[in-house]
């Protein structure tokens, strides 16, 4: 969804004055408050694409090399602990 609306765009409308209408005073001041919103909104938007292509910057120039997942549990580390103890000390380790 494209932003329609700029700050320049709130501050510089112009509504048509009527004799029950409004008042003009209000309107502009929740306008204002409008368009502080937006310029912080901006802001806040901008500093948000700056990061997103600082780390995308960081994740093309990161090494390319990937972790090998690890597929062992403690059951498996224990179980083969067990065996290598057997096979190193022999049977002296569970008499």
């Amino acid at each position: 969804m494209a932003i329609q609306l700029t700050p320049k765009d709130i501050l510089e409308k112009d509504f048509k004055t009527t004799m029950r209408g409004y008042s003009q005073e209000e309107v502009d001041a929740f306008l204002d408050e409008i368009i502080k919103d937006y310029e912080a909104f901006e802001k806040r938007i901008q500093e948000l694409e700056n990061e997103k292509r600082e780390i995308r910057t960081q994740l093309e120039q990161a090494p390319k090399t990937a972790a090998a997942p690890q597929t062992s549990t403690n059951f498996d580390i224990l179980k083969r602990l067990s065996n290598l103890e057997k096979h190193v000390f022999g049977s002296k380790l569970y008499e």
